[in-house]
């Protein structure tokens, strides 16, 4: 390719249309914006959301009920068929060691272990929380819930 063959994309040069320059260039007299109304005026018009008084779709709308309680504390949640897949043969299991093996991938949100699946063998689990089904199944299995 060659300077003098390089050519723009098309449609991304396109001449600005001149309105208000007599009736010949075909933008004349109203200037492309009708006859009289709101929108013919000068300035910037009504809202995006405005409906010409027609009560707004966002008022229309039913409103949030509830609130979002700023003290909850969200887990990051780990089942036990997970675990058990990722295990290979680590005697101890902790945050650290879920994070490594990437069950879980946040790094501020404490750890709770749920009772989906099994174990098949003992295992020191450490985390924040444990489901009462998560805790019986790892002692079930001779194994113990360590709360951190």
């Amino acid at each position: 390719m060659r300077l003098d063959q390089v050519k723009s994309a098309p449609g991304s040069r396109t001449v600005r249309k001149r309105i208000g320059r007599g009736n010949g260039s075909n933008t004349g007299t109203y200037s492309g914006k009708g006859m009289k109304g709101q929108k013919a005026r000068s300035g910037a018009g009504p809202r995006p959301s405005f409906e010409g008084g027609q009560l707004p779709l966002v008022k229309r709308l039913p409103t949030q009920r509830g609130f979002t309680n700023i003290f909850k504390t969200y887990y990051a949640t780990v089942n036990l068929d997970s675990l058990s897949k990722k295990l290979a043969d680590a005697k101890e299991v902790d945050p650290n060691f879920m994070r490594r093996v990437r069950l879980i991938t946040t790094t501020n949100r404490p750890v709770k272990i749920l009772g989906r699946g099994s174990l098949e063998r003992p295992v020191t689990i450490m985390a924040n929380k444990f489901s009462k089904e998560a805790r019986n199944k790892i002692e079930a299995s001779g194994g113990k819930a360590v709360e951190i």
